[in-house]
């Protein structure tokens, strides 16, 4: 894929501001000027345009949400819980659609659009906020709460609705509703308002098509509801508002599209995602004599070895201890512990995920004893979570002293066992351990005493 490079200037932002504001200046015009404002009544349209608007919309909130929640960044997953009120409640006015699901509208599905719009506001809001530190765990494990409370939201509006409980009992909207509308409308623009505005000052001080994409969206938003607020039902008017909802989404998805497949998201992420500070431990496994075992066997050989080796040392290291497999290099491992910042006991984790690897490349190694066998070096302490690269190529990995120091531990491993270097003991009070001695390991001044972990405790 070519690598895509962009132009952006103060000039590109004034102009695209004028060009969004186009649909609010032909709203009022529609508003002032009543037989402009014709009249389209199609409900398969409606249903068709609504129903792919919130697929749209579902979709990035799918993959905003998985990447947020790979790389730990709050702020990409409040912009997919932005996108997830969104779809949702959108999804629930496609069903208010008369003659396509529903014999007669429903006021409930009706005003499901204005609430999710208006919720999906708060949240972009949020999203523009700086976090940094331990504020940036305690937000993602939030915005997994808000995730699972949202879906709740949506299920009981649906209920309600299809049930016709009150205030949601009328199969019209009341008149009332307009002084709801506008209720909701207030600080629902001023919310995306300012959300827009700060994601200006991000776009100002590092110019991407993703942050452009997003101002976009979030402008295209704020006039979508004001529309809904003037709107009259089936008019050209009230068609707009569906399809600003429809180009902000579909903007977003430009830009995904245009980035770079590699970290797709990174210019939304936090400062603390792409240069950051952790604790944290980094393990490193690779095979005692697999240059050897490669050279006398064929290359498809060594590729099922590889394979056979990875699809048993892979998941008790990621699924049950929550590694993250930062990379795989031959025949080499490299898995990071608390990279995301929410792991307080990430030597302990990284400790025995290394024993469980060994137990599991043991139980492949008792059937083929030809085979080489794995060797586990694991470290602890401050490395800098970096978003390294450019497009062409970007990868999310951590650097630093730690790590370097992590790879020659490994390489003082015996076959078969995992060894560890001081820190990472010193975070093991009740480990079982064995003295490999002191060791001069490459870039060190001073030789360290590494250690062979046994069990993590004399249990």
């Amino acid at each position: 894929m070519p690598e895509r490079r962009f132009v952006y200037t103060p000039a590109m932002v004034v102009l695209t501001t004028l060009v969004l504001l186009v649909p609010l200046a032909g709203l009022f015009l529609l508003v002032q000027s009543p037989q402009l404002d014709v009249h389209w009544e199609h409900h398969p349209a409606h249903f068709w345009l609504v129903l792919f608007t919130a697929g749209l919309s579902a979709v990035l909130a799918y993959i905003t949400g998985a990447a947020a929640l790979r790389r730990g960044d709050p702020r990409v997953l409040l912009v997919s819980l932005a996108f997830l009120s969104a779809a949702g409640f959108l999804g629930l006015h496609a069903l208010a659609t008369p003659k396509v699901l529903l014999d007669t509208p429903n006021a409930g599905f009706t005003l499901a659009t204005p609430i999710g719009v208006a919720v999906a506001s708060i949240f972009a809001i949020l999203s523009s906020l700086n976090m940094s530190g331990g504020r940036v765990a305690a937000a993602v494990r939030w915005g997994r709460v808000g995730r699972a409370a949202l879906l709740t939201l949506m299920a009981l509006w649906a209920v309600a609705s299809i049930l016709r409980l009150p205030p949601l009992h009328d199969t019209a909207v009341p008149e009332v509703a307009d002084g709801i509308l506008t209720a909701l409308a207030v600080p629902a623009v001023l919310l995306y308002a300012i959300a827009a505005a700060r994601y200006l000052h991000m776009w100002w001080r590092k110019p991407s098509l993703m942050l452009l994409s997003m101002i976009a969206a979030f402008i295209l938003l704020a006039e979508a509801m004001v529309a809904m607020v003037f709107a009259t039902n089936w008019a050209l008017s009230w068609w707009e508002w569906h399809v600003l909802m429809l180009t902000a989404f579909v903007l977003v998805v430009v830009g995904v599209r245009i980035q770079w497949y590699e970290e797709r998201f990174a210019d939304l992420y936090l400062d603390d995602t792409v240069s950051g500070r952790r604790e944290l431990s980094v393990l490193f496994a690779d095979l005692q004599g697999f240059t050897t075992f490669s050279e006398n066997h064929d290359p498809a050989e060594v590729t099922t070895m590889l394979n056979t080796y990875f699809q048993v040392v892979v998941p008790p290291v990621v699924r049950r201890h929550g590694g993250d497999v930062d990379r795989i290099i031959g025949d080499a491992l490299m898995v990071t512990f608390n990279k995301r910042g929410n792991q307080p006991d990430h030597a302990a984790r990284a400790a025995a995920a290394g024993l469980a690897l060994q137990e599991a490349a043991a139980a492949v190694q008792a059937a083929h004893p030809n085979w080489p066998r794995f060797r586990v070096g694991i470290n602890s302490g401050i490395a800098s979570v970096s978003l390294l690269g450019t497009e062409g190529g970007r990868t999310h990995t951590v650097i630093g002293d730690t790590v370097n120091v992590a790879s020659r531990i490994e390489g003082k491993a015996p076959g078969g066992g995992v060894a560890i270097g001081p820190a990472t003991k010193a975070l093991l009070p009740d480990a079982v351990t064995q003295s490999l001695g002191l060791v001069d390991l490459k870039g060190k001044a001073e030789p360290v005493e590494v250690h062979q972990l046994l069990a993590l405790s004399g249990e």
